[in-house]
């Protein structure tokens, strides 16, 4: 569904120079960038805006922009990415962040510009944008753009008939209430609620707090403080928070996370999902974002794609790129158990990453009989790929795992159980490729045959008391 989008707040100039560094001054300890090439785009409410027309919806910006070099490169790339902008007078320059950077690295960020509040009331056009849309996202980056009374009461009346999403900063204006989702992150949090954690509080708990104390002063409908890598917390002001997990990410670049979480939260709500539900999507945007590259994966000639799946396998791709090993092993794993995660532990330290071959119902079937398995194949994926230990899940359909090996191809293979060499016909195509085949004992006494045993004869016992 496209959706009519609303994006308010202080738009900035982003440049990553980018090179490789080999030596240090001559002068000073500091080091020397041998500069390979240079990138620019939109910042702030500026990339949230852009990566809302990339997803495919219809976006107008109101912002100030500068009338300097800067405002009129960063007005170029919005309008080449699809943005729609209504351009307030200011009587700043536009904001500027570079970043000087060498692999994932950044050695030092240089800002230029100067806040950019409004200067003359309210255009039509800014006020037309905010009442046709079907939901407004707030980016504040402390300019004065969300401090400017006319902007204020425009969003004040907006907030009464449609979601209004407001991601705040410690130098800006506190949101107008009725906002349907506030989400400062865990640091902004902290200081908009002035509570530090205790020494015995643990994070989830100091995040708890603040957000609820900060859901009452702004009378908001609900906060979400954004945990990074733990995923975010919503709280509606009763009852217990909810705590939405973000998906393993390895790697990667956080520059621009909060926008393309409130952008995703945003355009959820637009659509008319509930709140959990566009969390929920958000969370997983802005992991994705964050694996792909973070703000300097949105370059100013190519459109971003929409957020897909996080994946294992980016991480797997990386390991081969790096010259490093990749594992993999292969099972039913009908029932979880012990014994498997004792295997998969093992079998993950054995190298960089882990692949576990798993499978299929329809293979599974024909190995175990008609009774199996108990748990169908997608639901047994997602509890390994859960494993902090498995990089990723590849389901085959096949009796053996022979041909999924010379898909994968991986370094090393490994067994559990009571088996040699000569017993595993894997260890032949593996060596086609100079990969090597080990063997990981089981742990005693752990099976899943054991356990479905264990289950029916409880289950024997339990018929046989009632009917007595």
């Amino acid at each position: 569904m496209t959706a009519r989008v609303a994006v308010v707040g202080d738009v900035l100039l982003d440049r990553d120079v980018i090179g490789s560094v080999t030596r240090v001054c001559p002068d000073a300890p500091a080091p020397v960038l041998d500069a390979t090439h240079e990138s620019a785009r939109p910042g702030g409410a500026g990339l949230a805006a852009v990566l809302l027309a990339a997803d495919g919806h219809d976006v107008t910006l109101v912002a100030t922009i500068g009338a300097d070099a800067a405002g009129a490169l960063v007005t170029q790339l919005l309008a080449a990415r699809g943005v729609r902008l209504i351009a307030l007078p200011t009587n700043g320059t536009t904001r500027e962040k570079v970043r000087v950077r060498t692999g994932d690295q950044s050695l030092v960020r240089i800002d230029r510009g100067t806040h950019c509040p409004p200067a003359g009331a309210l255009n039509a056009g800014a006020r037309a944008a905010l009442e046709d849309c079907d939901a407004v996202l707030v980016c504040d980056y402390g300019g004065g753009v969300t401090a400017d009374p006319q902007i204020r009461d425009a969003l004040g009346r907006a907030a009464v008939r449609r979601p209004v999403v407001w991601d705040p900063h410690v130098k800006g204006a506190e949101p107008v209430s009725g906002v349907r989702l506030v989400t400062p992150n865990q640091l902004e949090a902290a200081a908009l609620a002035g509570l530090r954690a205790a020494a015995d509080q643990s994070a989830l708990a100091a995040a708890a707090e603040q957000a609820d104390l900060l859901l009452d002063r702004w009378a908001a409908h609900a906060v979400c403080v954004t945990l990074g890598a733990r995923g975010a917390l919503v709280t509606l002001g009763s009852g217990a928070p909810m705590l939405v997990p973000a998906p393993a990410v390895h790697g990667g670049d956080t520059c621009g996370a909060g926008d393309r979480f409130s952008a995703a939260a945003a355009a959820a709500l637009a659509e008319g999902d509930v709140l959990s539900s566009a969390v929920q999507q958000a969370v997983q945007a802005a992991s994705v974002f964050v694996a792909a590259g973070g703000a300097a994966s949105v370059s100013a000639s190519r459109p971003s794609q929409p957020a897909a799946r996080a994946s294992g396998w980016d991480r797997i791709a990386q390991v081969r790129a790096d010259g490093g090993t990749v594992v993999a092993t292969g099972g039913c794993f009908d029932l979880l158990h012990a014994g498997h995660v004792s295997l998969l532990r093992a079998a993950g330290g054995l190298g960089d990453c882990l692949v576990v071959c798993l499978n299929s119902d329809d293979s599974m079937r024909r190995l175990k009989g008609a009774q199996r398995p108990l748990v169908p194949e997608a639901d047994r994926a997602h509890v390994l790929e859960a494993l902090e230990c498995v990089d990723a899940v590849y389901v085959f359909g096949e009796d053996t795992p022979e041909a999924a090996l010379r898909r994968l191809r991986p370094d090393v293979w490994v067994k559990g159980g009571d088996y040699t060499l000569v017993d595993l016909p894997e260890a032949a195509v593996v060596r086609e490729w100079g990969g090597q085949t080990v063997v990981l004992p089981y742990l005693d006494g752990r099976s899943t045959t054991a356990l479905i045993g264990a289950i029916r004869r409880r289950e024997t016992s339990t018929t046989v008391k009632e009917s007595s």
